[in-house]
């Protein structure tokens, strides 16, 4: 196996015991980049000279006995949203052509304190407004969407261009892309993860999250990244948490919720198929299955919306009327449509939040978890613009993706999205597990059990 094929936990054994340096870590990761990059798009700039320096330094400090930890010496992908000093952050716009950060974010900081080295940033669909991103291309077709706004951390993740990588997820954005690629996609508890440094699309509903080749991974970085941090005023300071899942595979007194509404409404019908066999899984390794009634969700999409549409409009004020012509078309449409709403749109959205996240809490009272597809539909080719579903609606494909990850985001619950199998084409259809506020131990824990007892995954070929 070359080191780039290395699950991150893997890496870090190796890593740790000697027998892999991070230099042939990294070269192996840039090597990878070098050959998948021309055919997939997944980095918006390639930080080659920064990581060897930095594989460098990592391997002297192995030497000396300086260990910082399982991502010590490990590459990573950010989205380029995330500020790293020196560097430019371009949110994949010709907005932001000339900006250059002056400090690191919280979470880059974090993870460079904990021994992680950056190979390069990632696409993001501009600005974060979209679920395509369509600069890049799926990880095992290039001619179908990578899914966004998350795109190029999950392409790059899902390829071996990096051991993992994060993301941002404002109404799905790492868990669509995530199980789009098929790797796993972590959006955790609101304000679990701070967001300093982080360009924002909407305030109140952005998330910072890790996307990697595994649960286990996942919880490795969601380690790095918690706690809180008072430059982020939505940050939360909850007590430190080891959300690493252990081996074990038993799920016995485990309540799954099955949603009977909406989850499982407008799916295809092997997207279904796949994650209903996923859900047998989990209660053959002991879980007890529950049916759940999804709350207030004909109000779901109105309250996305309402929420994100005036947040962004307003972030994006200045150049918006500076410069409008710099945007892509499709974002600059939704900027403008945020300027037309009103003040009490924007209270009657929080207002329904408000209320759904009551209902929420209520519901899972009852469960431990809740299953359900991640998105509706596996990877379209990049030029569809909508989905057919067999009683004849039709639906743009942006709103499919993001109809079924948006009440985590509103509610601000966790949300972890595992790969559960391919379609007939060979396409990843991933399951989504949402719990409690700061119950991400437990997802954790859940799709670890999930993924130990099914068969090991192969990388994208992406060639």
């Amino acid at each position: 196996m070359r080191p780039y094929e290395l699950s991150l936990a893997a890496a870090a054994e190796e890593i740790r015991a000697r027998r892999l340096s991070p230099v042939e870590l990294v070269d192996s990761v840039l090597d990878r980049i070098e050959q998948v990059e021309p055919h997939l798009g997944a980095y918006v700039a390639v930080t080659a000279e920064r990581a060897r320096r930095a594989a460098r330094e990592a391997e002297q400090e192995a030497a000396r006995g300086l260990h910082r930890g399982p991502l010590h010496g490990v590459p990573m992908g950010l989205k380029d949203l995330i500020d790293v000093a020196g560097l430019a952050t371009t949110a994949s716009s010709r907005v932001r052509a000339d900006h250059r950060a002056q400090t690191d974010s919280t979470v880059a900081a974090r993870l460079a304190a904990a021994g992680a080295i950056l190979v390069g940033k990632t696409h993001t669909h501009e600005f974060a407004y979209g679920l395509t991103t369509p600069q890049t291309g799926n990880a095992w077709d290039r001619e179908r969407v990578a899914g966004g706004s998350s795109g190029g951390s999950a392409v790059a993740v899902a390829a071996g261009a990096a051991t993992f990588a994060l993301g941002t997820d404002t109404g799905g954005s790492i868990r669509v892309p995530a199980a789009l690629n098929g790797v796993v996609g972590l959006k955790p508890t609101y304000g679990l993860v701070p967001r300093h440094g982080v360009t924002s699309l909407s305030w109140s509903l952005d998330h910072v999250g890790p996307i990697a080749r595994t649960v286990e991974d996942t919880a490795l970085v969601l380690d790095a990244l918690a706690g809180h941090d008072p430059r982020d005023p939505a940050s939360l300071a909850a007590p430190a948490v080891d959300h690493r899942p252990g081996a074990g595979t038993d799920l016995a007194g485990l309540r799954v919720g099955v949603p009977r509404s909406y989850y499982f409404d407008h799916v295809d019908a092997e997207v279904e198929a796949a994650v209903r066999r996923a859900i047998g899984h989990l209660e053959a390794l002991g879980a007890r299955l529950v049916d759940v009634d999804i709350p207030m969700t004909r109000y779901l999409q109105a309250t996305l919306w309402g929420l994100v549409a005036p947040e962004a409009a307003a972030y994006h004020e200045h150049s918006l009327r500076a410069v409008p012509e710099l945007y892509q078309a499709d974002v600059r449409v939704l900027l403008e449509a945020g300027e037309l709403m009103t003040a009490g749109d924007y209270l009657r959205a929080q207002r329904s939040r408000t209320l759904m996240r009551r209902e929420w809490a209520r519901m899972l009272e009852e469960v431990d978890v809740i299953a359900a597809p991640t998105v509706p539909v596996t990877a379209v080719r990049a030029d569809q613009e909508t989905v057919t579903w067999p009683d004849g609606t039709v639906e743009g494909v942006p709103d499919a993706y993001v109809r079924l990850s948006a009440p985590a985001n509103i509610t601000g619950v966790p949300a972890l999205s595992v790969p559960v199998g391919r379609d007939a084409a060979g396409l990843p259809i991933g399951m989504q597990l949402l719990g409690r506020p700061l119950g991400e131990r437990t997802l954790l824990r859940v799709g670890h059990a999930y993924e130990r007892t099914q068969p090991a995954r192969a990388l994208a070929p992406a060639v």
